[in-house]
């Protein structure tokens, strides 16, 4: 009898995880390719991570991604850890390796640029400082790439200062914290301002920023994708910013562990977005 191939399984693991949007995402670009593979949510505590890790390979998991408490802890765990998710201090997509070895990466900061490049594509990195919101492992992300792609200065605000403080030491002089009450204030020049905290976020209190001495060729962008439009990013559009919401960069950061799981590159576009939405 012929032995027929293993059906590849990938899944997301957290804790809580019944919110992810990331099984209706994998779901459907398997659908779409015709891949026969399965995506599954586990809601996996840390007293259970690194057993899960060494046991889900065995029965055929090919990767996974990480959400929280989890993308910081799996760094320890991975045998291999990428330069990018070692300096941001987190991982969100493993690799499971034939050779047994787990490959840790971090894919937040090029879905981030990769989101704003489709939805703003006159967007200059370059054009100008950019003011990041927050100071926790999505800001971290964020404010690796933007140094990547060659914003010239960011200016970073937090409720906590010396979280702020923090990410100066780590990621050098171009950071230039300012305080979080004084947002409104250094906006003047701004080329490009993001919201990594959860404040607009359903559920939560909204994110207020006095907008009216940011300029109107600034882009703005949010984190947060529920709701699509926070107030945050209404306001700015009637200051007539562009701006960019926040489910572009979880579609984008989800393909290449997609890729690397299932052998095809997806294609983010309307289709993915309206049925992730419709999920």
């Amino acid at each position: 009898m012929t032995e027929l191939p293993r059906i590849p399984l990938a899944g997301v693991i957290g804790s809580p995880i019944a919110h992810s949007r990331s099984p209706a995402l994998h779901g459907y670009w398997l659908k779409r390719y015709g891949i026969k593979g399965h995506y599954i949510p586990m809601d996996i505590g840390q007293a259970d991570l690194k057993e899960a890790l060494q046991f889900l390979p065995r029965v055929g998991f090919v990767g996974l991604n990480v959400t929280i408490p989890h993308k910081e802890t799996v760094l320890a765990l991975a045998d291999i850890v990428t330069d990018r998710a070692a300096l941001i201090g987190a991982a969100n997509t493993l690799i499971f390796r034939k050779d047994g070895k787990v490959f840790a990466d971090n894919t937040d900061g090029s879905g981030f640029i990769a989101n704003l490049r489709q939805e703003a594509p006159h967007w200059a990195p370059s054009a100008g400082p950019a003011v990041v919101l927050g100071a926790g492992g999505a800001a971290r992300a964020v404010v690796a790439a933007l140094i990547e792609v060659g914003v010239p200065e960011i200016r970073i605000a937090n409720r906590t200062r010396a979280r702020a403080e923090a990410l100066r030491s780590d990621f050098g002089a171009k950071l230039v914290v300012e305080e979080w009450v004084q947002v409104g204030n250094i906006l003047d020049d701004a080329a490009t301002v993001v919201n990594t905290t959860a404040l607009g976020m359903t559920g939560k209190p909204d994110l207020v920023v006095p907008l009216d001495r940011l300029p109107s060729s600034a882009l703005v962008t949010d984190l947060v994708y529920t709701p699509l439009q926070t107030t945050f990013l209404q306001q700015a559009a009637m200051q007539g910013c562009t701006t960019v919401d926040g489910l572009g960069m979880l579609l984008h950061q989800a393909a290449p562990g997609f890729e690397r799981w299932f052998g095809v590159r997806p294609e983010v576009d309307a289709e993915t977005r309206a049925a992730v939405l419709a999920a």
